[in-house]
Parts: C-alpha cells; structure tokens; sequence
C-alpha cells in the first residue's frame, strides 16, 4: 500500500531532487589537433609581457611560445585575439571545492570524517565533479584548487590528504592532477582561552588541559607512525594499518604536512612540531607570520595567506595587518602564496580579487600575479605543470579583456589542457533567463 505523502515529506523530496541536478556543462574531448593562439598580449608569468604574441598548443601541452614567426602547423586551427590578455589559469591552493555544495544543507557537505586523527582519508575521492560551483570558479579564472579535507570542529587533528585538481571532467578521476598533495593538520588555539575566559580561572585551567591533551595526541600520531615505518621497513610482514600507511610517505619527507596556523602561539608549535619530527611543512593562514619572517626564510617553510578579507587577529593589531602580510612576506623572501579560508567555495571566484588587495598594500603587481598562479603550483609541487606560460606545461589558460587582479575586468574565454570550455553556469543561466524579461 502505497501511502499519502506529507507536505514535509514533498517539501524534503523538492529540496533533494534540485540538490541531485548536476551541471550542464559537458566536459570536451581530450585535443584533437593543433591550436594556435594568435595575436595576443600573453602574459607568462615566469618572463616579460610578450606583445602580439602567439602560442602553440598540441595534446594538451604548450608546445611553443613566440612572436609573429610563428607559424601554424598544417591543419591547427587559428584563434586570433586581436590584442587580448592570456593568463595561466589561477591556482587556488586551500579550497573545499568539490566537497561542499550548499553549506546550510549538511547531506551536500562531506568535509571531514568522526574522530580525531584521520590520516588515511583521501579528498579526491569524495570531489563531486558535477557541482554547480565548478563553473561559476573557472569562469573567474580560477582552473586548479587544491580541495582540502577539515578537522572535525573542536575534536579535529589530522583530516587527511589533499588533491590537486582541474576544474573539469567526467569525474574525480578525470580532474586529478596530483591525487595527494599533503597531510593536513589543524591545531589548537590558545586565544579563545584569554578572549572569552580571561577572568574565569576553572574554565580557563580546562581548556589549557584540553589543548595540552590535543598537542600530546598530536605528537602521539607522529610517533606512531615512524614506529610504523621502522617496523615496516625491519619486517615486511608487519600487519597493515592504514592510517600509518598513510603516512609513511610524511614520514619518509616525501609529502608536506600543511598546518593550520594562525596566531604567533599556533606558528611556534608548528615550527617546532617539524623540528621535532623532521617535517616538510607548510603554514596555512599564517597571520602571524611575518613576525616568524627570518625563521621561515632559513628553514625554507612556505605560507599559504588565507583570506586578505578577515579581521585583524587582536583588537590592538593595525586594521590592515593581514593586508599588509604579503608585502611584508614577499619583502622578507619567504615562500607564500594567497589563497582563502572561508569553507564557503562559491567564494573562491574572488581569489584574483584577493591578490588585487595586496597590491593596493604594498605587494608588487607581478607578484601578486604569481601568488595566486606560480607560487601556488611551486608550493604543492605541481609547478612543472601549472603556474606559468611555458614550452612544457599544461594548457591552461584564460582570455581576459584586462587585468585579473582589477574587478572590472572580465574572463571571456578559458581553455584547460587545450579544450576550450563553454563558459555557462548557473548563474549565466538565471542571468538571461531574467534578461528575457526585458526584452518582450
């Protein structure tokens, strides 16, 4: 017997049934023939503007970079850009894209697993390839995120591997650049304990213990896994664990470890945490770290700046401490890129935005450029792949009318590993759908 639905249950069925619709967009086969890029003002990166420039793309990779010279090979097809602006596609190096959908609506967001210390736990896996936010970001410019696994809020320690991915394909399958890029691993803060319990002594003494427990377990989970390592390494038949396994190549300094840290307190655990262990880390956040600058330049640790569009860390900080920290970064020679931290990826169509901001404080326009393209991929290891215009590397790339850094200007064509890809998403959608509105 088959019975009545409820006005909640249809209501649920309504909401699930628009949540489960995927994007339009169809991903293009792979590069059949030759494309060259035609009088256009194309921007390297890692060299000087070349004016009525042209480039040359076969199966997928930039084959060659040059002026009016060259010449087209039988049968490519010619794109002329009469004066157009060609970019390396953005890489936006911490980014949940993939795993979340409608942050409000918890069955689309798979961010991070129970427990605390997830090591074995895998991002590309659980990418949704089909999301609507995909589109709207590559439409900006952005091409390459890395899509991060989170701490559990409050209990999270370890949350897992990272992957590099492009934002097209089929499926997770078909987007991965680097499968796995980094453990990751979020730390404890001590500053809610003197902001919110300053004059209460018990709970301020509880949360020192809790922290203290959480940074125990924390070293814990490093030694377990070199005992792990050693074991294997004296006898092959030791029995599998996977979270250790996942972490032999940590062990091993093989893959970085990207902690999140933030505050000066945050930063010196981190710092110490890879002395102790002998890591290959990188700081995630890092509004403090300028005050860390020599550290970081000898040790050779990048940073990876989260949102320039965040409050100052204390109430007595300068307004524009976090906008200023890429000048002051890049002025003291640490390794750094921009990204964002907001869990919300809708947002990440504004990275180019984000860079924008650091120059109006100090950070050079090129470098500010190759934050958000070069210094990204280098960061996660992928720079003989993405980040620059070179003989070589993937073409990935964008049109624009402008300057990506300025808000004015507009992305009008982009084209990931050769393919050209049709830039309409949801929002283009509901754009002329109203336009029609206008227009009887």
């Amino acid at each position: 017997m088959i019975k009545k639905r409820t006005p909640l249950l249809g209501a649920l069925a309504l909401l699930l049934a628009a949540l489960a619709q995927a994007n339009p967009n169809v991903p293009p086969p792979v590069q059949a023939k030759p494309l060259l890029i035609s009088n256009a003002t194309l921007h390297p990166v890692s060299g000087p503007v070349i004016a009525n420039g042209r480039m040359l793309v076969e199966g997928g990779r930039i084959k060659a970079i040059g002026g009016a010279d060259l010449a087209a090979p039988a049968g490519a097809q010619v794109i002329d850009l009469k004066g157009r602006h060609v970019y390396p596609g953005m890489v936006s190096a911490n980014t949940v894209m993939g795993l979340v959908e409608v942050s409000a609506v918890r069955a689309t967001v798979d961010t991070a697993e129970s427990g605390s210390v997830n090591p074995n736990a895998r991002a590309l896996v659980a990418i949704n390839a089909d999301s609507d936010i995909i589109p709207v970001t590559r439409a900006s410019g952005v091409l390459t995120v890395l899509s991060v696994p989170q701490a559990r809020a409050g209990t999270g320690l370890v949350s897992g591997t990272s992957a590099l991915v492009q934002l097209d394909g089929w499926n997770w399958e078909d987007m991965a650049i680097r499968p796995e890029v980094g453990l990751h691993v979020s730390l404890p803060t001590m500053r809610s304990i003197a902001s919110v319990f300053a004059t209460a002594e018990a709970p301020r003494e509880e949360l020192r213990r809790s922290v203290t427990a959480k940074l125990k377990l924390l070293d814990e989970v490093f030694e377990s896994a070199a005992a792990y390592a050693k074991a294997k390494a004296a006898d092959a038949k030791t029995p599998l664990d996977t979270r250790w396994e996942a972490m032999l190549p940590v062990v091993r300094g093989e893959r970085p470890v990207f902690i999140d840290a933030d505050d000066r307190w945050q930063i010196r655990q981190a710092l110490d945490l890879a002395e102790r262990f002998k890591l290959k880390i990188v700081i995630v956040g890092g509004a403090d770290a300028a005050v860390f600058a020599p550290e970081l330049k000898a040790r050779d640790i990048p940073v990876v700046i989260g949102s320039l569009n965040r409050l100052p860390l204390r109430r007595d900080d300068d307004v524009d401490a976090i906008f200023r920290l890429p000048a002051e970064l890049s002025k003291a020679g640490v390794r750094f890129c921009i990204a964002r931290e907001d869990r919300d990826p809708s947002n990440e169509r504004n990275l180019g935005f984000e860079a924008g901001q650091a120059v109006a404080f100090g950070l050079p326009a090129d470098e500010a450029l190759k934050a958000i393209t070069l210094y990204p991929a280098s960061i996660l290891g992928a720079d003989k792949l993405l980040g620059s215009l070179e003989v070589g590397k993937l073409a990935s790339f964008f049109v624009s009318d402008g300057d990506p850094l300025d808000i004015r200007s507009n992305v009008e064509r982009i084209f990931i590993q050769g393919r050209e890809i049709e830039l309409k998403d949801k929002q283009t959608g509901l754009r002329d759908k109203y336009l029609q509105r206008y227009l009887r």
